[in-house]
């Protein structure tokens, strides 16, 4: 062991495709000292083992791995220089696998294509040596000789991995067949070679099938730029994006990718962000704007500041998001490992039992196998008891591998959070994807969440006599010497409506109260009603019932008046973000419980409520007390909240509801407080999300249960011995293709979307 190892070290194990090899997995590591914690992600095969002090290294780790049974394919530290690619060891594990298939599959083919006239036409001389040299590297040399030497280092540690039930079933038939040199007796060699065919058949397409669940993370790998142009010593060149660094100036032509995150120094553009939000309309982006990494530029040449690289990118925190949840695990989960493991011990105590049963009660079992032929017609009630036996033994081996119920949880987590991340949708864990479904009542902050989080103008209302423009005119021209928020919204939204901001003197602030100043030869004045009041203003009255209108539609309200006559009102809102009201609707149609919970005023807050429909509002909360306030709601609606928030002050809250959301544009605290980031800054991903998170769970129980049920229904027929083992092996290999295919139907379904991208 090393002084000090590093603290983490992740192995890369291709053979660990299901549940039950994870487990195992786990289970041998956790028997070693100074193994801290262990996280196991099947979608990518990758190990993480968290060491402490003194713990083991990684030589010790591999071998322990591999002593259960598994190969490492590569090992990961925090001292190593990099690794190979999770793609290129994917592909030579592939590789590895097809050539596997094609050196069984050609014997296995002679000997099928043999044994047809043997059996029915004309017997071939020496045709059991011709069958047993055919079948020996199929069973004994390149095609099993992994899956018998994981069966070998499975037993020497009693953990008992899927491929004991192939070497049980492929070897026995094997040796038994050679006793034909001995004495006349039925062939069984070629139904071991058949075995350990389909077996590799089924490792193939199981690694091809998975590799298609896994698409969605590793075209995001490869969606980045390679490289990107910088300004170096007043002049452009080129470099790997891997070498860049934070301050860097990156020049980006029209088409090319964003190399890294940053922020526009110069010029305009629209940017093709679909990458990241899973929206096709490209977004504007002027300076100051922030710009993500792999996105596209349309049109226009930027100067852009790199702010973040590599690890810390958005990319590759997508990316990790991805592989958290891919490698989480769902509490229905727990069914499944409990069923497997013990499944092995019990398969081959049945396997036993079928065998002595045949043995001792062949009289009582033959006419089961006499029905049953009249339509099964690979069943023979004729053949000799101790044929019977071991077919049997033998049938129930292959058939009971529980493939199937392995992967029917990852298979579905690595397509649901493969559609979610393509969509700007990131499921954090497996757990909140159970949760989500349960959610009974959804909190929304307001500000940020359902608005957009900056005053916007709203209104302009003039008296009588006075013309729009000469009230925005002057209340633009005033405001624009002013850095208050309102004023800046006074400003751009007369700037929206064409109106040309003038010159202003004397310019001068009240505080809170309001600003005043001259434009042209007009004394103009901005403010509330008690400083125009002070200001000796005419006609305030007639303006009354149009401020109270708006005051209570929650709007912030200031009063323009130019040489001592007041000439209208100027208001100022929180908008709505265009989709709010759509989202709503959605989570109305879900059956949920709309919560608004905010830190503004009564009349802001049910202003907005009901604009957007709301069903219950509460206000003027504070941050500390957003958390009771979830609380409160967990209690009464029996911890089925979900609460969807932005900014650093919604954190606490977030990770008190049973499932936190972050809006993606929000605050990095608030995104890592949560269960759910909606890259998307739109309410409707919540709808999205919640529509994936129970589409993806209904595959998993769908799943769990197909499995399940064909396990209960194959092994007491196998058992009596209406299954041939050829035939269960077939059958074996389908169940956990259709377990992978059904979760691969979850692509179809969300291929249908609305052009908004409402996922139905």
């Amino acid at each position: 062991m090393n002084d000090s190892p590093p603290n983490t070290i992740t192995l890369t194990v291709p053979g660990m495709g299901s549940d039950h090899c994870a487990g195992i997995v786990r289970k041998t590591l956790e028997r070693l000292d100074g193994v801290d914690k262990i996280q196991i992600n099947i979608a990518n095969h990758h190990v993480s083992i968290t060491i402490e002090a003194g713990g083991p290294d990684s030589s010790a780790l591999k071998s322990a791995v591999e002593g259960a049974g598994y190969d490492v394919a590569a090992v990961q530290s925090d001292d190593t220089e990099g690794s190979d690619s999770d793609a290129e060891i994917e592909e030579a594990y592939l590789s590895q696998a097809r050539k596997r298939l094609i050196i069984a599959a050609l014997p296995t083919t002679l000997i099928m294509l043999l044994m047809i006239p043997h059996m029915f036409w004309q017997p071939i001389p020496g045709y059991l040596a011709i069958v047993a040299l055919l079948a020996f590297p199929v069973v004994f040399l390149y095609g099993g000789i992994a899956t018998h030497k994981s069966t070998w280092r499975s037993l020497k540690n009693r953990t008992f991995n899927m491929d004991v039930l192939i070497s049980m079933g492929s070897l026995p038939p094997y040796l038994i067949g050679l006793v034909g040199f001995i004495t006349p007796m039925t062939s069984f060699i070629e139904m071991a070679a058949t075995i350990m065919t389909f077996h590799l058949l089924g490792r193939y397409l199981e690694a091809l099938a998975k590799g298609r669940a896994s698409q969605a993370i590793r075209r995001l790998m490869t969606l980045g730029a390679k490289t990107a142009r910088v300004e170096r010593d007043g002049e452009e060149v080129e470099v790997p994006v891997k070498e860049l660094a934070p301050g860097d100036i990156m020049i980006v032509r029209p088409g090319d990718k964003i190399p890294t995150d940053g922020e526009v120094v110069e010029g305009e553009s629209h940017l093709d962000e679909s990458i990241a939000t899973g929206e096709s309309i490209p977004v504007y982006k002027s300076a100051g704007d922030s710009v993500i990494g792999a996105t596209i530029n349309k049109e226009g040449r930027l100067r852009v500041k790199a702010t973040r690289v590599g690890g810390d990118t958005f990319l590759s925190q997508v990316v990790k998001l991805i592989d958290q949840a891919q490698g989480s695990r769902v509490p229905i989960q727990e069914f499944a490992d409990r069923m497997t493991g013990r499944f092995v011990p019990a398969v081959l105590a049945i396997a036993l039992v079928s065998l002595v049963t045949w043995a001792v009660f062949p009289d009582t079992l033959r006419p089961i196998l006499e029905w049953g032929s009249t339509f099964l017609p690979w069943v023979n009630p004729e053949a000799a008891t101790p044929v019977l036996a071991i077919l049997a033994a033998i049938a129930v081996l292959v058939i009971a591998c529980p493939c199937a119920l392995g992967l029917a949880t990852p298979t579905a987590l690595m397509v649901g959070s493969g559609i979610g991340a393509e969509r700007g949708i990131l499921i954090r864990s497996g757990e909140a994807i159970q949760t989500f479904k349960d959610v009974k009542v959804i909190v929304l902050d307001k500000t940020g969440t359902i608005t957009r989080g900056e005053p916007k103008l709203t209104d302009a209302i003039v008296a009588v006599g006075i013309e729009e423009s000469r009230l925005l005119t002057l209340a633009a021209s005033v405001e624009n010497a002013s850095e208050h928020p309102i004023a800046r919204a006074i400003v751009d939204g007369a700037r929206e409506r064409d109106i040309k901001i003038q010159d202003v003197s004397e310019f001068r602030s009240t505080g809170a109260r309001g600003v005043s100043g001259k434009v042209g030869d007009e004394a103009v004045l901005i403010g509330n009603r008690r400083l125009l009041e002070e200001e000796g203003v005419s006609d305030l009255e007639a303006l009354d019932e149009a401020m109270k209108k708006l005051e209570n539609k929650g709007r912030t309200v200031v009063i323009v008046a130019a040489d001592g006559q007041a000439l209208g009102l100027v208001a100022v809102a929180d908008t709505l973000k265009e989709q709010s009201v759509e989202a709503i609707r959605g989570m109305h149609a879900l059956g949920l419980h709309v919560v608004m919970i905010t830190g503004d005023n009564e009349r802001a807050a049910h202003a907005v409520a009901d604009e957007v429909g709301i069903d219950e509002v509460q206000a003027g909360v504070l941050p500390e007390g957003k958390v009771d306030a979830i609380r409160a709601l967990q209690e009464k609606h029996g911890n089925h909240v979900a609460m969807v928030g932005d900014g650093i002050n919604d954190a606490p809250a977030l990770t008190q509801a049973n499932v936190g959301i972050a809006i993606g544009a929000g605050a990095d605290v608030a995104i890592e407080a949560a269960d759910v980031t909606l890259v998307r800054g739109e309410l409707t991903a919540v709808v999205d999300a919640m529509h994936l998170s129970r589409a993806t769970y209904g595959k998993i129980v769908q799943n769990l249960i197909w499995a399940s049920a064909y396990n209960v229904a194959a092994i007491p027929i196998a058992a009596i011995g209406l299954l041939h083992p050829m035939v269960g092996v077939i059958a074996m290999t389908a169940s956990s293709l259709s377990v992978i295919g059904n979760s691969l139907l979850l692509k179809r379904r969300f291929t249908r979307e609305s052009p908004q991208g409402v996922l139905r």
